[in-house]
């Protein structure tokens, strides 16, 4: 039977990336979804279209308790069970720290750090049951050594997921691994607004000279849930060209 993976906010960027190298890999997956639910189908249909693997689409908010107890029953009816979870579901509003109001501060904390305990916690019930799985957290540069003050709400987050991975790992072990990737900057929607100026600035701070593509990160996810890193455990793993403070 094939593995079954679940990866939140899989319906645009890393996580698209994510589910199609997934499924290249023959396992069966799991596409999440907030908002823009066209995409997410698209993405089912490409799915389908292309790899010999089965594909479940399923909208939910992860900060939601409810709606992720209800996300992860789902998965569990239709594949009958639920092997790897990636927490990449995210947010960012960059602001002045100053302009900031609590509403959408707290919300990126709900989606970044809340979202991937309540998957985590949910997902490990069913992992735990059958005595095996992986989870991979999806944090950031920005939560190590890159800060920028108009992006302190994503950052505190991301970096609370780091804190939360060592904190998994040592409550799920010896049973389901959990890791964490960094990436640095990804060429994604998030980053679409940035200036021309602003990205050639960027890369000049980057060893391998410019922004990474998706799936450059998701192919590290991938790796991190296969057999091949079965002794990999409680990583932080940077994946980020080369990143350095110029």
């Amino acid at each position: 039977m094939s593995k079954v993976v679940l990866v939140t906010g899989s319906n645009r960027g890393i996580g698209r990336s994510t589910i199609i190298e997934f499924a290249k890999a023959g396992l069966d997956v799991v596409i999440n979804y907030c908002h823009h639910r066209e995409e997410a189908f698209e993405l089912k249909d490409y799915v389908e279209s292309n790899f010999n693997v089965r594909c479940l689409v399923v909208k939910c908010d992860v900060s939601k308790e409810d709606e992720v107890i209800e996300m992860i029953n789902e998965i569990v009816d239709y594949f009958g069970s639920l092997d790897i979870l990636v927490n990449n579901a995210s947010v960012c509003k960059d602001s002045l720290l100053m302009d900031k109001d609590m509403e959408s501060f707290r919300r990126i904390l709900d989606v970044n750090l809340i979202g991937t305990y309540l998957c985590s916690k949910y997902a490990a019930k069913v992992m735990l049951d059958n005595g095996n799985g992986s989870i991979i957290n999806v944090s950031s540069t920005n939560a190590i050594d890159t800060y920028y003050p108009e992006s302190c709400d994503y950052d505190a987050s991301k970096a609370g997921v780091i804190s939360l991975t060592h904190n998994l790992a040592r409550e799920f072990s010896p049973y389901i691994r959990v890791n964490c990737v960094c990436p640095g900057w990804v060429n994604t929607d998030m980053n679409k607004e940035l200036s021309v100026e602003q990205v050639h600035e960027e890369e000049k701070n980057i060893l391998l000279g410019r922004f990474a593509d998706p799936e450059e990160i998701a192919k590290v996810i991938v790796f991190l849930a296969s057999n091949k890193a079965s002794y990999v455990n409680d990583s932080i793993i940077r994946v980020d060209g080369g990143k350095f403070n110029g």
